[in-house]
């Protein structure tokens, strides 16, 4: 059985968490206390999103601007065109898996 990868007293809604699975940077997003999971990385150059800001379902991308869902991963606006890959996230009381 995999490990827990965080808790969720740890994240507050509106915030994020950047973590490893399996080897991969992960981000969890806290959307009014639902915990989503997507790859910590901005498919237009590469940067990091969990200096970003999360406004309501929406990342933004720190560097030049993109947002992302980060309920679908999709591409929400320019400069990026390419959606972020997603994780299943399962929950056990205030424990936070990540399946990869």
């Amino acid at each position: 059985m995999s490990k827990p990868v965080a808790k969720i007293s740890e994240i507050a809604p509106g915030t994020t968490k950047a973590v490893s699975v399996h080897g991969s940077e992960v981000m969890l997003c806290n959307v009014d206390g639902a915990i989503y999971a997507i790859e910590d990385v901005c498919t237009h150059d590469g940067g990091v999103l969990d200096q970003g800001t999360l406004d309501g379902c929406q990342i933004e991308c720190p560097r030049h601007g993109a947002r992302f869902d980060v309920r679908t991963g999709a591409a929400l606006t320019l400069p990026a065109v390419f959606p972020v890959p997603t994780y299943t996230v399962r929950t056990e009381g205030d424990d936070i898996y990540v399946e990869k």
